[in-house]
Parts: C-alpha cells; sequence; structure tokens
C-alpha cells in the first residue's frame, strides 16, 4: 500500500494539497500475476503437458526447464517472484 499526494482543483474550500488519497496497487499486480500464470497454463496444456504438475515442480525447484519455451511461457513465468506467487495461492486457496 502506498500513499501519494494527488493534485486536483479544490473541492468544498478544501485544498487537495490538504488531502492524502491512498491507493493501492495489490489488485493491479494480482491480476498481472494470473494473466501471466493463466498463458504460461495454456501454453503448456498446449505442448501436451500437465499444467499444473509443470508448474508445482518449477515452484519447488525453482528449475525454469519445468515450463516450456512455447509461447515465451518461461520468460513469462520466470518474471514472476515465486515467493509473492506462493503467497497469493494460499490466500486464495484459503479465502474458499
Amino acid at each position: 500500500m502506498a500513499c501519494l499526494l494527488v493534485e486536483y482543483s479544490k473541492t468544498r474550500g478544501v485544498s487537495v494539497l490538504d488531502k492524502t488519497v491512498v491507493f493501492s496497487l495489490e489488485n493491479e499486480v494480482n491480476q498481472e500475476i494470473r494473466k501471466t500464470m493463466v498463458r504460461v497454463y495454456k501454453a503448456l496444456d498446449e505442448k501436451g503437458y500437465n499444467p499444473v504438475n509443470q508448474i508445482v515442480g518449477y515452484i519447488l525447484s525453482e528449475d525454469p526447464t519445468y515450463i516450456t519455451t512455447f509461447k515465451n511461457a518461461r520468460n513469462l513465468i520466470s518474471k514472476i517472484d515465486r515467493d509473492e506467487l506462493l503467497r497469493l495461492l494460499v490466500k486464495k486457496f484459503l479465502s474458499c
């Protein structure tokens, strides 16, 4: 979470510079990770692999050869922080 002082016109007599707007990039980051994982999953599936097994193997070992280079899947998944991915997976699993 981050705080940002946003400049915009005065509203109701209160200067914008007197207000702090709080915003979070977490949802956007989570959506980008989800989109990337879906693309990786589809690439693995198209190549005939079991996507879940391959992704689990990659997460556990950090060995990129578990992920195909087809459709740039290996490069895409390597840009995701594994700890963040695990955190999101556990959070999602426990929220259901």
